[in-house]
């Protein structure tokens, strides 16, 4: 059974139980008026009756019925407390020598009770009447009750018809409503279906309605869902693509050397070399991919510390220093005493790696310029170089995996793969800090690192 057939059922149910509860009230409260209606037409006939009441010498009760203005709808009895009936008004079939309300001749006060037989329904006022403190008779009133089943049957027809049309009605609507209404799920799955067809994650539900309704809110998380995997999808085979880029050259290299070697049958020292750089480039790749499998599965935890950040850069100036040679100069400019919290291995490595491209990219001659600033809560290390810049367009990418601006680097031996700004982000970032990038071409670029302070 479809959704909207089951919410048609559960509506089309609930108003014809609301309906039912709403009759049966309308039923009684008509039922009540009318015999509140009849109580007091029987209490105004006692009151005249009583008016016209004489008691003769023997003690029996007369009564003047023209003058009590009787209609012929009405029967009354009069009955001595010896049980004998001493006067009546109106002939009711099977009541000529019997009570209109037996149960009711004993009573001390009025009393109003419905009667009813099979082919009678009546409603009966008995008042004792008193001489003094004594009962001498009761009087008993009675007015048919048809006019009341007749409308409560008639009611009852009206109120089943209303009830059935209402119900149906109701039914219609809300089918013709959830058709509506739930269009936008058959678009989801649709959607769903097409995509698992095609494999196509360039596919959106479309959705007119509102954006803050459930529907709306469910078709917006949908698309949101679709963005991602289709992101996530494009960023799986662009690392795919690249990956096998990345491994096809030093493949290549290293199977044109083996095979170079076996057709000269000597090994071939500089054939080894070119081996050997290609398997160290192998290498690089796999554990750069490992790392970055690592981080974005939560795996590689950090081992978080108080450490000394002018220190830790000063060991990385040192040592880069003698990595740039004769190529660059490397200068460490301003550096104030700062601690942070983080993992000194893994803010090494980010520093290293920012250094070691500006040592790549900067031309014979260039300078870098290293430097470590307090400002506010919050420690700034500054990488900048006069090298040949970024292209603007590359800037938002650069923290890509395996995304190098091509035009101002050249590949080579010792160009990277696109993985250590991506790493190096990655760390940052868990160390709550940020990496900012600016960069103009033929103008160098400087990369800036924004820690939070150590708080102890």
């Amino acid at each position: 059974m479809s959704l909207r057939l089951r919410l048609t059922l559960l509506y089309a149910t609930l108003m014809g139980a609301i309906l039912l509860v709403i009759g049966a009230a309308v039923i009684m409260i008509v039922r009540i008026l009318l015999l509140n209606g009849i109580d007091d037409n029987l209490e105004s006939l006692q009151e005249n009756i009583i008016e016209n009441i004489t008691v003769n010498s023997l003690g029996n009760v007369e009564i003047d019925f023209a003058a009590a203005e009787l209609t012929s709808d009405v029967y009354v009895q009069v009955w001595g407390m010896d049980g004998e009936l001493q006067t009546s008004f109106g002939q009711f079939e099977n009541f000529e020598k019997r009570a209109l309300d037996q149960d009711s001749l004993r009573s001390a006060h009025p009393i109003y009770r419905d009667l009813r037989e099979e082919d009678w329904h009546i409603r009966v006022l008995s008042v004792p009447l008193k001489r003094g403190d004594h009962i001498i008779a009761v009087l008993q009133i009675a007015s048919s009750l048809e006019v009341v089943d007749d409308t409560r049957s008639n009611l009852l027809d009206v109120l089943s018809i209303i009830w059935i049309v209402a119900v149906l009605f109701s039914g219609v609507l809300v089918w013709l409503t959830l058709g509506q209404t739930l269009k936008p799920l058959e678009a989801i799955t649709e959607t769903a279906e097409q995509i698992n067809r095609a494999d196509d994650l360039s596919r959106r539900i479309p959705y007119n309605g509102t954006d803050h309704d459930e529907i709306g809110n469910l078709v917006g998380s949908f698309n949101q869902t679709l963005e991602r995997l289709e992101a996530l999808f494009t960023s799986q085979q662009r690392l795919l693509a690249d990956v096998s880029h990345e491994l096809r050259t030093p493949l290549t290299v290293i199977k044109g050397n083996v095979d170079l070697m076996r057709r000269m049958k000597s090994l071939d020292e500089e054939s080894l070399t070119s081996i050997d750089q290609e398997a160290g480039r192998l290498t690089r790749l796999v554990g750069g991919l490992l790392l970055l499998a690592q981080a974005e599965s939560g795996q590689m935890a950090l081992a978080l510390k108080k450490v000394e950040l002018d220190l830790l850069l000063t060991e990385v100036f040192q040592e880069m220093s003698i990595l740039a040679g004769n190529k660059v100069r490397v200068h460490l400019n301003e550096i104030d005493q700062v601690y942070v919290n983080g993992d000194r291995d893994r803010l090494k490595q980010v520093l290293i790696n920012l250094v070691a491209n500006a040592v790549q990219y900067t031309p014979v001659g260039g300078d870098i310029f290293l430097s470590l600033e307090q400002i506010k809560d919050q420690a700034r290390i500054i990488c900048r170089d006069t090298g040949p810049g970024i292209p603007a367009d590359d800037l938002p990418h650069i923290f890509e995996r395996f995304y190098r601006a091509e035009k101002s680097r050249t590949r080579g031996k010792t160009t990277s793969f696109g993985l250590g700004l991506s790493i190096a982000n990655w760390i940052v970032e868990r160390h709550g800090g940020r990496i900012e990038v600016n960069s103009r071409e033929g103008m160098g670029t400087t990369f800036a690192i924004w820690l939070p302070l150590w708080s102890g």
